[in-house]
């Protein structure tokens, strides 16, 4: 008897900013690129959340700021907005994992 081959694990790219299907940070384009879901629908969806409450914003802005970007491609450049969430992110990041914690026994 044979043994069937086993099935190929299907791998998602990391969740991050898009760095081809960005009309402002990129964050729907990531978001679109990682979970298979229309990019228009992610819009849609923050648009949905900032007429009901505003949340919209707040999100949008927080997922700018905590994902990584992508790769620009060659021929686009980052702006200067780009250069300073880069930057904050960095800031972010950092602190997040901060320094190893030392013992002082």
């Amino acid at each position: 008897m044979t043994t069937p081959s086993p099935l190929p694990v299907p791998t998602r790219p990391a969740l991050r900013r898009s760095g081809s299907d960005r009309w402002l940070g990129g964050v729907c384009g990531g978001l679109a690129e990682y979970s298979g879901i229309d990019a228009v629908l992610w819009r849609v969806g923050m648009v949905g959340l900032t007429v009901t409450g505003g949340a919209g914003v707040v999100v949008y802005l927080l997922l700018w700021v905590m994902l990584p970007s992508a790769p620009l491609p060659a021929d686009r450049s980052p702006s200067i907005v780009d250069g300073y969430v880069d930057r904050l992110h960095t800031a972010v990041a950092g602190a997040r994992t901060g320094p190893a914690p030392t013992d002082r026994g």
